[in-house]
């Protein structure tokens, strides 16, 4: 059973504008709405623990349920898709989305809670992979290159949504109490629905094969794997600080398995074969899980060194943090609009390590303006890197593998920032000290470096995208 592509409306070899915003707005909107439920969740942990009578370990599972399910559900999503169409899958996810917002505002009981997340994560983890493939059908549709301005406003959204999660929940759960973090998930599940039924065109018809024929489409023994593997790799990375070591064991064998059976499989879930031919395609999923666990853990572990160490209120390291954000979105913009992709790495890699050369010198008594510098130095690491990366993965790989290519490229970045954990409990211990956090400078500038080597000696890199 599979899904061709069809013809774009609209979209002749002579239309100077294949990407208008009826297109483009339903998949930017689609593949924010993970990020979004990422970050806002936060704010209504402890009333739901009040109302529930939860403690914080248990409220926590709400933000990790939705982390696994993304991970493992990204590259799976991009399976589907190229059997059923990317269009029906983007479009089963927002419906899985809908239903995971309705349990939440309604749920009853804690359990319910978790079912709607699970439903959240595995909704939303639709958009991203199916978006792509979207965007590279209507690209090829016309004959064109790399569309940078589009995978340009793809990392401008992500980055704008890590902006306005927690403060969107804040006035939510302010307002209307913490059903309405799950309420919101209602709306604009709906607006995304309807604004891909009018402005996406239909994927071809589904030709039809047998039952086994479908089966062995889906490799669904390959996505039991998958998950196994991705799920007991991520419970490991997320408690280094007091390793579970027969997790390890764990993950080694049902990778293993994995690799044996994908190997062997007619429609595997990941081409390990190509994966394994294709090693700039390697390099670009390592370079991505290094650049997220450095940003994630200088993010989260300078935070919680402000507020304990130096002695800053949340809402200043909140305005610290600010620019951060803001110059990622210029950045991301200049970039994508020029297509440049080669030095944008590299000076993402040489942001990294003059970023830990800051941290490296700051103490509790540092100034506020360093610690604005180092955030405007991380800054630069984000924007540089986001659209190059996307452009990179884009151009590395066959177009009947985007989909799947590009869910694995998010699961990459969840294992970054779930490692990022751990690597904050390790170096800082017990408390954010002055010592912990030079401790974390010498490991983000080592991962500077190493992002560096990996771009410098890469040279399958294009210096700019082709459009």
């Amino acid at each position: 059973m599979t899904a061709g592509n069809t013809t774009e409306p609209g979209t002749t070899m002579s239309d100077d504008k294949p990407f208008r915003w009826t297109f483009t707005a339903p998949l930017l909107l689609g593949s924010t709405l993970n990020p979004i439920n990422s970050s806002m969740i936060a704010t209504g942990l402890v009333g739901i623990g009040v109302d529930f009578h939860s403690g914080p370990g248990t409220t926590a599972s709400l933000i990790s349920v939705l982390y696994l399910c993304s991970a493992v559900m990204q590259p799976t999503m991009g399976k589907l898709s190229t059997i059923f169409g990317p269009r029906r899958v983007f479009l089963a996810g927002i419906l899985i989305l809908l239903a995971g917002g309705v349990i939440g505002t309604l749920a009853p009981a804690f359990g319910f809670l978790l079912l709607s997340r699970a439903l959240i994560g595995v909704g939303t983890s639709a958009a991203y992979p199916t978006a792509m493939a979207l965007v590279r059908r209507r690209a090829d549709s016309v004959g064109m290159g790399v569309p940078s301005r589009v995978l340009g406003n793809f990392s401008i959204a992500s980055q704008v949504t890590a902006v306005f999660g927690l403060p969107l929940g804040g006035v939510l759960a302010g307002a209307f109490g913490w059903r309405a973090l799950f309420a919101v998930n209602i709306p604009l599940a709906l607006i995304t629905l309807v604004a891909t039924l009018l402005g996406v065109a239909k994927d071809a018809p589904i030709l039809r094969r047998d039952r086994g024929g479908l089966v062995r489409s889906l490799d669904i023994p390959g996505i039991v794997l998958f998950a196994g593997t991705i799920v007991s790799l991520l419970l490991f990375l997320s408690s280094l600080a007091a390793p579970v070591w027969w997790l390890l064991a764990v993950v080694v064998a049902l990778g293993a398995a994995l690799v044996f059976w994908e190997r062997r499989a007619s429609r595997p879930l990941i081409d390990v074969r190509m994966l394994a031919r294709n090693r700039p395609l390697q390099r670009t999923y390592l370079r991505q899980t290094l650049v997220a666990l450095g940003i994630y853990a200088t993010l989260y572990g300078t935070s919680q060194w402000m507020e304990q160490s130096a002695g800053l209120s949340a809402s200043a390291v909140g305005l610290i943090l600010l620019p951060l954000f803001g110059i990622s979105i210029v950045i991301a913009r200049v970039v994508s609009g020029r297509g440049w992709v080669r030095w944008p790495l590299i000076l993402a890699a040489v942001a990294m390590v003059l970023s830990s050369a800051v941290m490296l010198v700051i103490t509790s008594g540092s100034s506020v303006y360093v610690l604005i510098g180092m955030s405007l130095l991380l800054g630069f690491t984000n924007g540089f890197s986001g659209f190059a990366n996307q452009a990179t993965l884009y151009v590395q790989t066959p177009a009947d593998e985007i989909a799947v290519a590009s869910g694995l490229y998010r699961t990459f970045a969840y294992i970054g920032a779930i490692f990022s954990s751990s690597l904050i409990g390790i170096s800082f211990g017990p408390a954010a000290t002055d010592a912990g956090l030079h401790a974390l400078a010498w490991v983000l500038g080592g991962l500077g470096v190493a992002v560096l080597v990996l771009t410098v000696l890469d040279r399958s890199i294009p210096i700019v995208a082709e459009k």
